[in-house]
């Protein structure tokens, strides 16, 4: 028996664009050369479709979606805990193996209690039915897909061989992996909704993605293009939800826009978001592991990042939930709960990500990235005030200390201007004094972001800063 409800609208979240930056000069904030215009994108998303499938009672009929798809997510409205899983078939072949898709705490800091239940879409390839079954009876079952996107869209095999290298490159901790930009998987067709948003970085999220892991390497572009889609339009999200993802052949991808080196805000760990890193492995490690060479890349993108923002990659940190996500935790909204330097997702929220054979290894992991780390610098900013009139002057200031305390003296440092894109451009070169300590004194003429930079090595980062011009 073959089941074929109606197709309907996917409903899309849409964001109010928000104003252009300003760029920077040596004394007087200049305007910049693009703004958020050129980062939004409108109307719809044709690879987008939905399918209401109603009530599923233990197990579905196969469902014959409206047309072939290569990721499908399923939204239920209850229970909220429960277990779902999926597979999916071509028309004439054979079933693939059953994927959970009920995964939850992916999401951003602006949800609320009460929106659907979406599990995390899982990529299948190319494909035309669906079966579902489930731990418990669900209400309001609809399917959410995304057709696949033709091979010469990504360049076929050279996209996913050779492909430029994300920038900047700044050798923090052992020094920096080799990150393959967002371009070769977006190809200028995956905008974010907004500019980017930044935060801080005071420990790193570790995931898996739910997806079989028998793709090939050709096939990872037009994964991280279908998960964008599945981010952006079927759960509303501003961007890919990741900031950095590695597949199983050890390659780093560039994630969510807003730059490799800086703090971007993600949708990776509802609650949290805005105080972290989310790395994603290109998977499902629920009773296996990833590859020796994925393992390594991670080992190495988490010393690098933690080491680049001045934080410790040993230890705990006390963070604070953020109330707006707390949902998706098991703690109450604002607590200060303690979370390891290097987590794995399920440690902040109620999920069972990235995975009991990849959680289970994160303890060997953690010592690794240690030793990568080495000795990181820490890069401090400050602004005041940090809302002036136009033409008023703000005085910037900071110190570049080690882990330690001990300043780092007769240091070259850059204050840099952040675009609406998460590009930087030097506007001042500064040298730290006996204690440390530097400043800088900054003339806006519009609002602007800026933020400081140690280029030699060990390389370090300050947080940015918002400075609002009224």
């Amino acid at each position: 028996m073959t089941h074929r409800p109606s197709e309907t609208d996917v409903r899309l979240t849409r964001r109010t664009a928000l104003g252009a930056l300003a760029g920077a000069g040596a004394a007087t904030l200049l305007r910049p050369a693009g703004g958020i215009a050129a980062l939004t994108h409108r109307g719809t998303a044709p690879s987008v479709f939905s399918l209401d499938v109603g009530s599923v009672n233990g197990s579905s009929p196969p469902i014959a979606a409206p047309r072939e798809f290569s990721l499908v997510g399923v939204q239920w409205s209850s229970p909220p805990h429960v277990r779902i899983e999926l597979r999916v078939r071509r028309r004439d072949g054979p079933w693939s193996p059953w994927a959970v898709a009920s995964t939850l705490g992916h999401g951003p800091d602006e949800s609320r209690p009460g929106e659907p239940l979406i599990g995390e879409g899982i990529w299948t390839g190319p494909a035309e039915y669906v079966e579902l079954r489930s731990s418990r009876p669900l209400q309001r079952v609809r399917l959410h897909f995304v057709a696949p996107e033709p091979a010469a869209t990504f360049g076929g095999r050279a996209a996913a061989v050779s492909p430029a290298r994300a920038q900047p490159v700044l050798n923090a901790g052992s020094g920096q992996p080799s990150i393959i930009a967002r371009q070769a998987w977006a190809q200028g067709k995956a905008p974010p909704a907004v500019e980017p948003s930044y935060g801080t970085v005071k420990l790193a999220f570790v995931h898996h993605t739910d997806n079989p892991n028998g793709y090939s390497s050709a096939q990872v572009p037009s994964m991280l293009y279908a998960i964008y889609q599945f981010h952006r339009y079927t759960r509303g999200w501003d961007d890919i939800g990741y900031n950095f993802v590695i597949d199983l052949f050890g390659r780093i991808w560039e994630a969510r826009l807003g730059g490799i080196d800086q703090s971007v805000v993600g949708a990776q760990a509802g609650g949290y978001n805005k105080v972290s890193t989310g790395v994603a492995i290109l998977g499902t490690f629920d009773s296996v592991l990833p590859t020796g060479a994925t393992l390594d890349a991670l080992e190495r993108l988490l010393a690098w990042k933690l080491s680049l923002h001045g934080v410790p990659t040993s230890g705990r940190v006390t963070v604070e939930v953020n109330p707006a996500d707390a949902f998706y935790t098991p703690f109450k909204p604002g607590a200060h709960v303690s979370l390891p330097r290097v987590a794995g997702h399920r440690d902040g929220d109620s999920t069972g990500c990235p995975g009991d054979a990849l959680y289970g290894h994160l303890p060997a992991i953690r010592p690794q990235v240690q030793t990568l780390a080495r000795t990181p610098l820490k890069l401090s900013l400050f602004a005041s005030p940090a809302k002036v009139r136009r033409g008023t002057p703000v005085f910037v200031y900071g110190a570049l200390k080690r882990l330690s305390g001990a300043p780092v003296s007769r240091a070259t440092i850059e204050l840099q201007q952040i675009s609406a894109a998460g590009a930087e451009t030097t506007v001042q070169r500064l040298t730290t004094d006996s204690g440390g300590g530097w400043r800088a004194t900054l003339t806006p003429q519009r609002t602007v972001r800026v933020r400081v930079l140690h280029r030699a090595r060990p390389a370090a980062v300050s947080d940015s800063a918002l400075l609002v011009v009224r």
